[in-house]
């Protein structure tokens, strides 16, 4: 996949708690919109954990609206930087265990595994591997899994087959979202494929799915995954 796609250079932002502000919004829309909304927070200089708090809700959630469901992620993100903010900043938990500072993302509003995971991988260097549905798609269809275990399973099943390296799990993470995205699509691109040599479910129909606006409102409340 390298090879096909090239670097990836993930994740885009400026500082940590802008790829952590990403993470947040970019659960349930594409990354262009994610992007709109923290342009709106970088015009009203509110890209601070004490800017977010200190916002009216409505204010804040105008800034977001670009990124969709804009009043649930309001919440969310204030609920982050309250947490962010109690916990002393950004050094301060860097300081923590992997462990430690996983579950304490996993304890704030709206947090769940896979947006805790691109947190720790790509804003604290964390050794932690993302699973999300491109990985389910891609890695059920080259027959690796059956793409509907557990969270956690899947994520220790990638850790135990890699040696914990940052940036390998970051390129390789991001490389995994291009491929689904332009290649292994739900109907995927078969001939475009670098992986078709390996992939028992080459140019097999693709499996129907269900339609996308509901599965996204399911999602939603969840801190589903990336559109």
């Amino acid at each position: 996949m390298f090879a096909a796609h090239g670097p990836q250079r993930w994740w885009p932002g400026d500082s940590r708690f802008e790829i952590m502000v990403g993470a947040v919004l970019t659960q349930n829309t594409a990354w262009s919109n994610v992007e709109k909304a923290i342009a709106n927070l970088k015009r009203a200089r509110a890209l601070t954990p004490a800017a977010i708090v200190a916002a009216p809700a409505a204010r804040l959630a105008g800034w977001l609206r670009p990124s969709g469901y804009f009043n649930v992620k309001a919440r969310r993100l204030r609920a982050l930087c309250v947490w962010l903010i109690a916990r002393g900043g950004l050094r301060r938990l860097a300081r923590l265990p992997t462990g430690r500072l996983r579950a304490e993302l996993l304890a704030v509003h709206g947090i769940g595994p896979e947006t805790a995971d691109d947190i720790l991988l790509y804003a604290f260097d964390r050794p932690v591997f993302v699973i999300d549905a491109y990985t389910r798609r891609l890695f059920r269809r080259l027959g690796t899994v059956a793409g509907d275990e557990a969270y956690e399973s899947l994520r220790r099943l990638f850790e135990a087959s890699l040696a914990p390296d940052v940036p390998r799990y970051n390129e390789y993470h991001a490389l995994i979202v291009r491929h689904a995205k332009d290649v292994c699509r739900p109907r995927p691109r078969c001939s475009a494929c670098c992986l078709k040599r390996l992939c028992p479910s080459r140019d097999a129909p693709a499996a129907p799915t269900r339609s996308a606006a509901p599965a996204r409102r399911r999602r939603a409340a969840a801190g589903g995954v990336r559109a």
